[in-house]
């Protein structure tokens, strides 16, 4: 049935007096934020690119933690490493999502791990993840995968280093595909790749907040289409069958592989080898589980491997620096393994100060809390949104001197085992509370071998054109997934000795 606009204009109207009578009430004050107007809030302060830009300017002039309100619905924005800790500590209530029409319900990403609410369905998946991918032990028995796969892309881009970014995605796509479905991805535009990739795209593009009116009014799914404005619903039925698609193509393929007696071990189908014994539920379960891993790890590990490249090309006595450390602990003889890594300080720095300067999520997804509370001094009234602002936290000058210089020195530790920066990285650019990323162990082994294998063969400088340096500028593109925007390179073999060592490698 068809809601009146007056209808929704008095419900947003009341909702909204409700918010402001917060600010007053019994419970405590609301964060301070910029000062909305009546019915529509802070909807007009609201960004509509990198968010976490303004977040951060209201961040330096109301605190560590502010608000605003969307429509009548309170937003908390924290900008503070300390309010973060606080929230991670009250994990059991922080820890659900907001119900996302769009991205969650229209695009059906409300089955997935990220946006999921908190509840059992979620423990399940979590299970799943730990058992997969969810320590460290775990992640050492991929080792020998994950070094097979960092070799093929060496030669991948050996061949054709002017397709870094489509060679990555290859990279990361035929880890997690293989894992979780025991695929092996085919080198050129593979089709389970590009069908994933896709709805990546969808879900990045679908959850940027306010992108989508429908998100704020619910009620408009049940308007007629061919009204103005109401475009979004065929977006949704495009991007609801890529997201299917997601979930039941590899799926499928897997059963398939099965049922002819091939398929190699992975996550799906050690699952389903007492298929028998599972009940619908148990299989939706293990779909979307597998689905998730693809969705939560893909994009964000590419983004960072494709931000080292980046960072290269700009800091050439850093890349000089790291590959005379590798040529003196493990010479020209072999390419680097994930063994290798505690012998390799400078390496592991480099890929610290990856995470911490090219923020891959740089607020995240929103969480919601489940009850009223209080955070830092503040009430948190129940039902609020809460976005994290972590790039603001990853550049914090009075943690990270310097924060927009690429500095991999303040990540070595000391003697005493302590670093120069005052907080690691992956404190923030994991996410919190019981959402902290589960794939966190698989991602930054992925992103040392690649790291580590790149320097160890490769020379990274800057892109030549009519004998001119195109000198690229770190610069990201918005979303909920950030990547560096596009920038050219080149990428060359430091020596014959180390290229024919790769050739002997894909002999054996």
């Amino acid at each position: 049935m068809a809601v009146s606009p007056l209808y929704v204009i008095c419900i947003g109207a009341a909702t909204y007096l409700v918010y402001r009578r917060f600010k007053q009430n019994k419970n405590g004050l609301l964060p301070p934020g910029p000062k909305g107007i009546p019915i529509v809030g802070n909807v007009a302060d609201m960004p509509t690119e990198k968010d976490w830009l303004t977040y951060a300017e209201w961040g330096r002039k109301y605190g560590g933690i502010c608000s605003v309100t969307l429509l009548g619905q309170p937003m908390m924005i924290v900008n503070s490493a300390e309010i973060m800790e606080e929230l991670d500590r009250k994990g059991s209530i922080y820890s659900d999502r907001p119900r996302l029409e769009m991205g969650g319900e229209l695009v059906g990403y409300s089955e997935t791990l990220v946006l999921i609410p908190y509840g059992a369905r979620f423990r399940t998946y979590r299970k799943h993840f730990a058992r997969m991918i969810g320590g460290i032990s775990n992640v050492e028995k991929l080792h020998g995968m994950l070094e097979g796969k960092v070799r093929q892309f060496l030669r991948h881009i050996l061949a054709t280093p002017d397709n870094l970014l489509p060679h990555l995605r290859t990279l990361t796509g035929g880890i997690i595909l293989q894992l979780t479905y025991g695929i092996e991805v085919q080198e050129n535009k593979d089709p389970f790749v590009e069908l994933i990739e896709n709805a990546n795209a969808n879900f990045n593009a679908a959850t940027i907040p306010g992108a989508f009116v429908v998100d704020f009014f619910p009620s408009l799914r049940d308007l007629p289409e061919w009204l103005p404005g109401m475009g979004f619903m065929e977006t949704a039925r495009k991007w609801l069958k890529d997201t299917v698609d997601m979930v039941e193509i590899p799926y499928a393929y897997t059963k398939q592989q099965m049922a002819a007696g091939n398929a190699p071990p992975s996550f799906v189908s050690t699952l389903l080898e007492h298929e028998d014994s599972l009940s619908p539920e148990d299989i939706r379960d293990i779909k979307y589980t597998a689905s998730s891993l693809y969705g939560g790890g893909a994009d964000t590990t590419v983004s960072a491997e494709y931000a080292f490249f980046l960072a290269m090309v700009l800091n050439p006595d850093i890349q000089k620096k790291a590959q005379e450390e590798i040529d003196a602990v493990i010479g020209r003889n072999r390419l680097p393994t994930l063994a290798d890594r505690s012998q390799l300080p400078y390496v592991n720095a480099i890929v610290m100060e990856v995470l911490r300067w090219n923020s891959v999520a740089p607020t995240g997804v929103p969480h919601r809390a489940i009850q009223d509370g209080v955070v830092g001094g503040f009430f948190i009234p129940k039902g609020s949104l809460i976005v994290v602002n972590l790039w603001n936290m990853l550049h914090d000058p009075t943690i990270y001197p310097e924060p927009f210089s690429f500095r991999p020195e303040r990540h070595i530790p000391s003697a005493d085992g302590t670093t120069p920066a005052q907080r690691d990285p992956r404190t923030i650019c994991f996410g919190f509370g019981r959402r902290v990323c589960p794939g966190m162990f698989l991602a930054e082994a992925s992103l040392f071998l690649t790291v580590a294998s790149s320097l160890a063969l490769f020379s990274i400088s800057k892109a030549v054109e009519n004998g001119v340096e195109i000198t690229p500028v770190h610069e990201n593109t918005s979303g909920t997934i950030s990547y560096p925007k596009p920038f050219k390179c080149a990428i060359k073999p430091r020596s014959s000795q180390t290229l024919s060592l790769l050739a002997e490698e894909a002999t054996h």
